[in-house]
């Protein structure tokens, strides 16, 4: 039996990254809401369409909605998620003033699915923060500390911290950031905030302009980012390497196209010549490669239905080399609807539905790879860290059907329901599975407010499951609070 009590003395004491970050360069991982607002002024046309690349540059979009005369002939709903995203970027982009922030975040039971917004990774976790910016320069300094689920080990974590440096037009970072690369809600296939953030330098533009020679100018606004991780955590290969590239442009109003590669190399057993190893892209039975790669292809496309902000995406993962043939792919489908309602924010319906069955061909379903998605047979250990997947929450040959509402109303406070249908492995993955020890299938049910309340805002969760991830059985019912405040 987990000690609720035992956990929450850990997190008063030390403090893992749970909620979105008070202050920084991005619009971080995490905030579904503010998600919500650049989404409809994306399809708005008062800013671009680079919103599937995260954490965002905050230059770009504060550029453009302070752009005169841009909200001329919007509709109220719009003018309203400017304001809302324009003072939410004026609170985390502070220059010259230290802020410290702290977080705390306990339940009975952690989320099995873990969308863009998530809560807490264990049983309980927590975590203080010191903060300060220049026109140049972010640092943030995060101790953490979390009581994993199960074991009821304690562990300390550094999440959020970073030292960020603009140079020319380009930002170099070094720390601990959360990625989502990709337009899917509740999931992402390759790169998404299910693991801890591991240690990485990178490098990514601190804008989305377009290029303006002609040559390129075709692309639209654009963002590219390159970083190098470490897994240092335990594991088969040690201290291997995990670089990671996309490109995101918008080539047409509404059209996003993503492209990006995530890379295992080095580590114990295997050669380590970085330029020969990363730039072999050849992987098949004949010619087989020194490195675990996962090319990535995703689309979305937003657009008003009327006086509606609309939108429709896929991304898929391949595991080999061919982006069509023998390519090992993953998928993922979904679409939104905000729906205006009176003055409030518009509520958001998304229907979403990913799979990691690999199939042989990029569309061959029913003709399967299974056990392919992130697992490797020469990096045992598979796409993942801190036993965590680096991609999808459920892990290798799962499936996850969701439907979700997200609405925002007055004074601050949002809600959300979500269903997930959920089908964890498959009884011909000999590979393995990191969520569960034999396949299960799931209904989940969850229902959650977050709230300011006397300077703290406050996020309560709740869940129903008919069933839960091997070796446990059975019926479960969860409750989530995470609390967070800024100094």
């Amino acid at each position: 039996m987990i000690r609720i009590g035992r956990a929450f003395a850990v997190c008063a004491v030390l403090a893992a990254s749970t909620l979105p970050a008070f202050a920084s360069p991005w619009a971080e991982v995490g905030d579904g809401q503010l998600r919500s607002d650049i989404e409809i002024l994306a399809t708005a046309g008062v800013i671009d369409d680079i919103t599937t690349h995260w954490p965002l540059p905050w230059a770009s979009i504060v550029s453009r909605l302070r752009a005169q005369g841009v909200m001329h002939g919007q509709p109220g709903f719009v003018r309203e998620a400017a304001e809302r995203v324009l003072a939410t970027a004026s609170d985390q982009m502070r220059i010259n003033e230290m802020r410290v922030s702290a977080t705390v975040d306990g339940t009975n039971a952690p989320a099995v699915v873990r969308g863009f917004d998530s809560l807490g990774r264990e049983t309980a976790q927590g975590q203080v923060s010191a903060e300060y910016m220049t026109d140049t320069t972010a640092v943030r300094l995060s101790i953490g500390g979390e009581l994993q689920n199960h074991t009821g080990r304690a562990a300390i974590v550094p999440d959020g911290s970073y030292v960020a440096q603009k140079i020319g037009g380009a930002t170099i970072y070094g720390g601990y950031i959360t990625h989502w690369w990709g337009p899917g809600w509740i999931s992402a296939l390759s790169l998404s905030n299910n693991a801890h953030p591991m240690p990485q330098i990178g490098i990514e533009r601190d804008s989305t302009d377009a290029f303006r020679t002609p040559w390129l100018s075709w692309l639209g606004p654009w963002q590219a980012e390159f970083f190098i991780g470490w897994l240092d955590d335990s594991r088969v290969a040690v201290n291997t390497v995990y670089p990671g590239f996309r490109f995101t442009f918008n080539p047409l109003h509404g059209l996003e196209i993503g492209l990006a590669r995530t890379t295992q190399m080095c580590g114990t057993g295997h050669s380590c010549v970085p330029l020969r190893d990363y730039f072999d892209l050849q992987n098949d039975n004949n010619a087989v490669n020194h490195t675990n790669d996962e090319g990535l292809i995703d689309v979305k496309y937003s657009t008003m239905l009327g006086r509606y902000p609309a939108e429709v995406y896929m991304q898929l993962m391949n595991e080999d080399s061919s982006p069509v043939s023998h390519s090992d792919t993953s998928h993922l489908f979904g679409a939104s609807l905000w729906l205006p309602i009176g003055a409030a924010a518009p509520l958001r319906l998304t229907a979403e539905y990913s799979d990691t069955v690999p199939t042989v061909d990029i569309f061959s379903f029913g003709d399967v790879a299974h056990g392919d998605a992130y697992n490797n047979g020469g990096y045992i250990d598979g796409m993942r860290y801190r036993g965590r997947t680096l991609g999808f929450s459920l892990d290798s040959d799962s499936t996850l059907f969701t439907l979700q509402g997200a609405w925002r109303g007055a004074g601050g406070w949002s809600y959300e329901l979500t269903y997930h249908h959920a089908a964890v492995d498959n009884p011909n993955n000999t590979l393995g599975n990191a969520v569960t020890t034999a396949p299960v299938h799931i209904n989940l049910g969850e229902a959650r407010v977050s709230f300011p309340f006397q300077g703290v805002n406050i996020d309560l969760e709740g869940r129903l499951a008919d069933d839960q991830p091997r070796p446990f059985h059975g019926f479960q019912a969860a409750i989530e609070a995470g609390l967070s405040i800024t100094l």
